[in-house]
C-alpha cells in the first residue's frame, strides 16, 4: 500500500498498458469450471503489467490478520446507513423493484452467512470484502448503478472461498464462460481490475479477427459495470488502496477504458451503442478528485492515477491516460476529448522537465518524488514512443530517445570530501547520478583499511557516516564502485587527506559528558 514514503519498488501502482505488441505479456490465470475444477491458463498476449497489490508482503503470515480484523471489527461498529437499510430506501424510492430487492438481499445474506461459517483465510477474505462493501453503505455511497458491479462481487467471492484454491497474492482468476479477470487482494478478496480488463480488451483487438468473438463478449461484460460518477460514468475499484478508500477510480485505467471501447465498438461496428458511454467516461477528466481525476498543473491539468491521493502525480500513469484520450479524439474526431489531451498535454511538458534527472526518469512528483524503477522507467519509454510514432510530437520523441539511451549509460560518481579531521565524527559525501548499488572502499599506503557496500541509494548528493582514526593523518585513497538499476558499472577513485586531530582542550570531555 501506499503510506507517507512509498517504498523502492513502488513500481506502484499500476497495470500498465502499452498499445505496443512488442510488450505483450501473455499472465497465468486460474479459472474455476463450472464443475468445481481449478485449471491454469496463459490470458490472451496483451501489454498489461500489475500494480502492488496492498497487503502482498504479508499475506501469507500471521501479521496479516491484525489488520483486516481490525478493518472488520471497525466496521462492525461503524455507525450510520447499514446495506438492509440502503437497499429498503432504494425500494421505497422506486429505484428498485420488490423482486430486484429480494434478489439482491439474498446474495447479501448469502455472503453474510458464508462468511460465518468459513473458516481461516477463506472467512477473513469474505469478512473483509463485506466490511468494504458496509463502508460503502455507511458513507451513503451505495448507489443504484453501484449494484451491479458490487453485487457482481459478492456472487463471484462466495463461490470462490467456499470452493476454489486459496491464491496467491496478486493473482488473477476467472470463472468458466466469462472474459473478465478477476484480482486476488490480500484481507479484501477477489476485485475486477478495470485496467487490466480494459487491457485484456485493447488485447483482443490487438491480436485481430480471431478475437472477435471474445471481444463481443468482454464488451458486453464491461459496460454493466459502469457506475455513475462526477456527472458521466466510471469503472471503479471496490478495494482499499493506500490513501485512496473504496470506491475510487483511476486516470490511467479510465483512459484505457475509453481507449479499448472506441477501438471495439469501431471493430464490431457497434460506435452507436458505445460511443455515448465512452463520451460520458470523459467527464471524470473534467471532475477534480475525489470523484475525478482533474488537477491543475501550471497551464494545464495533470490527470490521477489515484483519485484518492490528489498529492501524488505519477508520470507513467499520466501519460497512458493521455493516450487513451489522444485515441478517442483521433478515431471519433471528438472536439471534447482533443481539448482534454491538449491540457493534458501542456501539463506533460511541464511535469517531464521535472522529472528528468539527466541520468534516469522521476516515477513520482508531489508527495513523493523518487527515481523510477527500471520496469517502470523502460515501462514509460514505451508509452512515450508509442505517442511519438501516433502523434510525431517532439515533446514524446525527444524525451523518449532521451529516456533510452539512459538504460545503457553508467551512473556518474564524484567524491566531494577532500579533507576530514582525524578522530572528528563526520561524513565522507559524494555525488551519485541515479539510483544504484553503491560500495566504498578506503585504502592508505596499499593496504585497505575499510571496504563494504553502501546498499541501493538514490541519486543526488549521499553521504556515508565515517569516524577517521585519530592517529593516522595523512594521504588516502577512496574509491566509490557503482552499479546501476540495468547493470551497468563505474567506479572512481580521489585523495583524501586526513589531517591532524585538533588538540583536546580541558573541560571538553566534562562538557561532552553532559
Amino acid at each position: 500500500m501506499l503510506s507517507r514514503k512509498l517504498p523502492w519498488s513502488i513500481a506502484c501502482l499500476f497495470a500498465l498498458l502499452l498499445a505496443s505488441p512488442s510488450s505483450a505479456v501473455a499472465a497465468p490465470v486460474l479459472v474455476l469450471g463450472e464443475d468445481g475444477e481449478v485449471r491454469t491458463t496463459r490470458d490472451v498476449p496483451s501489454p498489461i503489467g500489475d500494480f502492488p497489490v496492498p497487503g502482498a508482503r504479508s499475506a501469507h503470515s500471521d501479521g496479516a490478520a491484525g489488520p483486516v480484523r481490525a478493518r472488520i471489527a471497525q466496521a462492525g461498529r461503524r455507525r450510520g446507513p447499514t446495506v438492509s437499510g440502503e437497499l429498503r430506501r432504494m425500494l421505497r424510492r422506486g429505484q428498485i423493484d420488490t423482486v430486484r430487492h429480494g434478489e439482491l438481499r439474498a446474495v447479501y445474506d448469502d455472503a453474510r452467512s458464508t462468511a460465518r461459517r468459513l473458516r481461516g483465510r477463506r472467512g477473513l477474505e469474505l469478512r473483509g470484502l463485506l466490511a468494504i462493501l458496509d463502508g460503502i453503505a455507511s458513507r451513503r455511497q451505495l448507489t443504484p448503478s453501484r449494484l451491479t458491479p458490487l453485487w457482481l462481487t459478492l456472487e463471484r467471492n462466495v463461490r470462490w472461498w467456499r470452493t476454489g484454491p486459496l491464491p496467491s497474492s496478486g493473482q488473477r482468476v476467472q470463472f468458466e464462460g466469462s472474459q473478465l479477470l478477476w484480482q486476488y487482494v490480500p484481507g479484501q478478496g477477489l476485485h475486477v481490475h478495470p485496467l487490466a480488463n480494459f487491457g485484456r480488451l485493447n488485447g483482443f483487438w490487438l491480436g485481430g479477427r480471431r478475437y472477435r468473438e471474445a471481444m463481443a463478449q468482454m464488451l458486453d461484460e464491461l459496460l454493466p459495470l459502469r457506475v455513475e460518477r462526477a456527472g458521466g460514468v466510471a469503472w471503479e475499484y471496490y478495494f482499499h488502496f493506500g490513501p485512496s478508500v473504496a470506491p475510487w477510480v483511476s486516470g490511467m485505467a479510465q483512459g484505457t477504458a475509453l481507449q479499448a471501447l472506441t477501438r471495439a465498438s469501431q471493430r464490431l461496428a457497434r460506435s452507436v451503442e458505445v460511443a455515448p458511454v465512452v463520451q460520458a467516461g470523459l467527464a471524470v477528466f473534467e471532475a477534480p478528485p475525489p470523484a475525478g481525476v482533474r488537477v491543475r498543473s501550471g497551464r494545464g491539468a495533470h490527470y490521477l492515477l489515484y483519485s484518492g491521493d490528489p498529492g501524488l502525480r505519477v508520470l507513467n500513469g499520466f501519460v497512458q491516460s493521455l493516450a487513451g484520450l489522444q485515441t478517442v479524439a483521433e478515431m471519433t474526431a471528438d472536439p471534447r476529448a482533443q481539448t482534454l489531451y491538449e491540457t493534458g498535454r501542456a501539463a506533460l511538458a511541464r511535469e517531464i522537465a521535472a522529472s528528468d534527472t539527466g541520468a534516469w526518469s522521476l516515477y513520482s512528483l508531489g508527495r513523493v518524488s523518487q527515481e523510477s524503477s527500471l520496469h517502470y522507467h523502460r515501462l514509460l519509454t514505451e508509452f512515450l514512443a508509442n505517442l511519438c510514432k501516433r502523434t510525431g510530437d517532439g515533446l514524446y520523441c525527444e524525451t523518449e530517445a532521451r529516456f533510452a539511451a539512459y538504460v545503457s549509460q553508467p551512473p556518474a560518481l564524484a567524491v566531494l570530501t577532500r579533507r576530514v579531521r582525524a578522530g572528528a565524527t563526520g561524513s565522507l559525501r559524494f555525488r551519485l547520478s541515479k539510483r544504484s548499488l553503491v560500495g566504498l572502499r578506503i585504502e592508505h599506503r596499499g593496504r585497505v583499511l575499510l571496504s563494504r557496500s553502501l546498499g541501493s541509494l538514490p541519486y543526488g548528493r549521499r553521504a556515508a557516516p565515517r569516524r577517521p582514526p585519530r592517529r593516522r593523518r595523512g594521504a588516502y585513497t577512496v574509491t566509490l564502485t557503482a552499479t546501476d538499476l540495468a547493470g551497468n558499472g563505474n567506479a572512481v577513485a580521489a585523495p583524501v587527506e586526513i589531517l591532524p586531530a585538533r588538540p583536546t582542550r580541558r573541560g571538553d570531555k566534562r562538557t561532552r559528558s553532559r
